[in-house]
């Protein structure tokens, strides 16, 4: 007779799990507030929403490095932590955005807040795991949350960004399913460090290529969906316009951390297995998707959708960074985004200052360059912060994102791939045009009449939130290479 298998406190870490459910935690006690009292001010879940992050925040500080938890499917290594603090960190910076405006609505749903977090806790969920099973679990989790976020807008073009959202993330779902299955056919397993063990030993084997070409256009596919890559980017500018402006700025920067930690983690083990084909589908992907968003950002008529083409030209500048599969590539994607964030964030808020209920310059559109038309006439210190935003966006030394970018072309430099440093640079002279485009009308047409009657919205929560990413994206050449040092570190330290 078998002896039952005794299954210690200790053996399972759970402290590896600490973090997510700390977030489902708070989720749940603010559902369970709203069944008790539903006339509580929106103030106390923001505040609520803020305190579990903080905390959660602190969990994930206290993480100890290359560790594993909860039946080995937990893996908290150094690019486990870093993503899960940017994640959490710019989590922080959206939600006082709540705070500052009574017309979108949806804030003042406790259901917005608890949602939020519970799709905090599935990107945690990706990050902090190498088993297929458990990644699209987070996956799922996170993305069934998010759509609902964006509903709640509740405008018609919402619901309409909601269902695109919805369709395209289903679609992406499946393939990932199937990419995961035909991994699971092959090596019996869903662990990526086993997996990449089996298929280490046979390498050799007739047919295995052909195996390993299908399941990795599968997983490509999905994360092209989710990364917003060519040719599955459509998507990207009808939902950032459905959203709110700060959750289409969200949108921009925390899903796609963690469907890149992912990324990193699938492909970087193809590519350590000596699949080079992988690396180059992946370099052909990013150099279209940088290129063709960029075109395609050249004749936007409103800034938002400009803003979300020039998403998706970031994201396909830090695909390449992936595909060098070297640590300084790596340690270059979460530099980029932590810089990035702020930046993005930053120009995103910026569009709420400027609001009206009705679209008065563009019946199309709610942000129309024409809407920006001699802002420095009305809101000066507005014009200037929305300018750095853009000469930040745009790489301009020596503001935020310029250090990315350049942190970026070195890796690929180093690793060899000159001509891909340099169509980053041609790329990013392109970006250049459209970002200035913005500061033109800004600061050298004249304003449009009846601009008194647009509602600017000034409060305190947004004021703040700008300043501090208008500090951040300013000062960033102080803190970048101690930010370097330890990204370097912690990804090193796991063997990325």
């Amino acid at each position: 007779m078998l002896e039952p298998i005794k299954v210690g406190l200790e053996s399972l870490n759970l402290i590896t799990l600490a973090p997510m459910l700390i977030t489902i935690v708070g989720g749940l006690i603010i559902m369970i507030i709203d069944l008790l009292n539903n006339k509580i001010h929106k103030s106390l879940y923001v505040m609520l929403t803020i305190l579990v992050l903080f905390i959660d925040f602190g969990a994930v500080l206290g993480l100890n490095v290359n560790e594993r938890g909860f039946f080995d499917v937990m893996l908290i290594d150094g690019i486990s932590i870093i993503s899960q603090l940017l994640i959490i960190g710019g989590s922080m910076i959206f939600t006082p955005l709540a705070l500052t405006s009574k017309r979108f609505h949806e804030y003042s749903y406790p259901e917005f807040f608890a949602l939020f977090l519970f799709m905090i806790a599935g990107f945690q969920f990706m990050v902090a795991s190498d088993n297929l099973i458990l990644i699209f679990v987070g996956l799922e989790t996170a993305s069934l949350s998010l759509y609902t976020l964006i509903a709640l807008h509740n405008r018609s073009n919402s619901y309409e960004a909601a269902v695109k959202y919805f369709t395209m993330g289903a679609l992406a779902a499946g393939f990932f399913a199937m990419g995961s299955a035909v991994v699971y056919a092959l090596t019996g397993s869903v662990e990526l460090y086993k997996v990449a063990e089996v298929l280490a030993g046979r390498m050799n084997e007739t047919g295995l290529m052909i195996t390993i070409f299908g399941s990795s256009v599968l997983l490509m596919v999905a994360f092209a969906f989710k990364l917003s890559l060519f040719p599955f980017h459509t998507w990207v500018p009808d939902v950032y316009e459905g959203a709110s402006s700060p959750l289409a700025g969200y949108m921009s920067v925390v899903p796609k951390v963690a469907a890149f930690v992912v990324s990193i983690r699938i492909f970087g083990m193809y590519i350590d297995l000596g699949v080079e084909w992988v690396r180059w589908m992946i370099l052909g992907i990013a150099v279209i998707t940088m290129t063709l968003s960029n075109i395609m950002a050249l004749v936007q008529n409103d800034v938002k959708r400009m803003l979300a083409y020039s998403s998706i030209s970031h994201a396909g500048f830090i695909m390449a960074a992936m595909a060098l599969d070297t640590s300084e590539g790596n340690t270059s994607i979460f530099l980029y985004y932590a810089l990035f964030m702020f930046t993005n964030l930053g120009a995103f808020a910026m569009l709420w200052i400027s609001r009206h209920k009705t679209r008065r310059f563009d019946i199309d559109y709610d942000h129309p360059y024409e809407k920006f038309a001699g802002f420095i006439k009305i809101m000066p210190m507005g014009a200037v912060v929305m300018a750095l935003f853009m000469l930040s966006l745009a790489g301009v030394p020596p503001f935020s994102v310029f250090w990315g970018k350049i942190y970026v072309m070195q890796a690929a430099v180093n690793a060899g791939y000159v001509w891909l440093a340099v169509v980053m640079g041609l790329n990013s002279a392109i970006a250049a045009y459209y970002y200035l485009k913005l500061i033109v009308f800004m600061f050298l047409k004249d304003p449009i009449k009846d601009v008194d009657t647009i509602y600017y919205n000034l409060s305190k929560p947004l004021m703040v939130i700008i300043g501090f990413a208008t500090f951040a994206t300013i000062g960033a050449i102080f803190y970048v290479q101690p930010l370097l040092s330890y990204l370097y570190y912690m990804i090193s330290a796991s063997g990325y």
